[in-house]
């Protein structure tokens, strides 16, 4: 017997993961709740808050107050041009333990060590230690250290973390908010910096699929900047209504 009825795997995708918060919401309404949880990047951020017995809406609402400034910091460009310290106060004021191992449900980070070359799946340590390294897009953000590692966004090896949930779920739900279509003119350095990044991480989706019992891909997401969070409610609505129109069938075959 598998241990879990249903797991979750949450892509990367700056700002756009916001409509992780939509999906799950509508998904939740059907009484469609994961029971594990892997994600890297923004689908940490999400996961991490859904995993402490926030519901979607509650997360959202915690997430969308303030903007892109509320999570950054400025700092000279030694290993970065910013730092995520406002997050880290976040997860502070409104996730309850301090570690993942005693969140309400299992959670996996995905983050790349640097000093390795590896992907690591975090299920356990400091969650705003963790959720930090899992969402530092390298040169946009500062790595973070743990145990003596340098790690950066787990997209830039893994951005569909679905490795951990093998073997352990009778359904896993995969949900990428990073399809990549042709795009316009990038206007500077931070958005040719995202999309460049967003680019190499899209190569191992064939890999998530396969694995996949339901795949989640709001196409229209490629038109919202990564990085502006005064988006956020329309974000959450696309992802909601992109998964009202989604086949529920394969989730309740035998």
């Amino acid at each position: 017997m598998k241990k879990y009825k249903i797991g979750f795997v949450l892509s990367g995708g700056g700002a756009r993961g916001f409509a992780h918060l939509g999906i799950l919401q509508y998904l939740s309404e059907k009484g469609i709740r994961p029971d594990i949880i892997s994600g890297v990047s923004a689908g940490a951020i999400a996961g991490v808050f859904i995993a402490s017995g926030k519901s979607p809406l509650e997360t959202h609402e915690i997430l969308s107050q303030g903007g892109f400034l509320k999570y950054t910091k400025i700092q000279l460009p030694t290993n970065g041009l910013l730092r995520l310290d406002g997050l880290k106060e976040i997860f502070k004021k409104n996730i309850g333990p301090k570690n993942i191992e005693d969140l309400d449900m299992p959670f996996y980070a995905a983050a790349a060590n640097l000093n390795t070359g590896r992907a690591e799946y975090f299920d356990k340590g400091p969650i705003h230690e963790i959720v930090l390294a899992s969402s530092s897009i390298p040169i946009l953000f500062a790595p973070v250290e743990i145990n003596g590692f340098q790690y950066v966004d787990g997209g830039v090896l893994n951005n569909l973390p679905v490795e951990p949930l093998l073997g352990r779920c009778e359904k896993i739900i995969t949900q990428n908010i990073t399809p990549v279509n042709e795009t316009g003119k990038l206007k500077n350095l931070v958005q040719i910096a995202t999309r460049t990044f967003h680019i190499g991480v899209h190569s191992r989706i064939e890999i998530a699929k396969k694995h996949s019992d339901l795949f989640i891909e709001p196409k229209e997401l490629d038109q919202y900047d990564l990085l502006k969070a005064s988006q956020a409610d329309e974000v959450f609505e696309i992802g909601y209504n992109y998964a009202k129109k989604t086949d529920l069938s394969e989730l309740f075959k035998d």
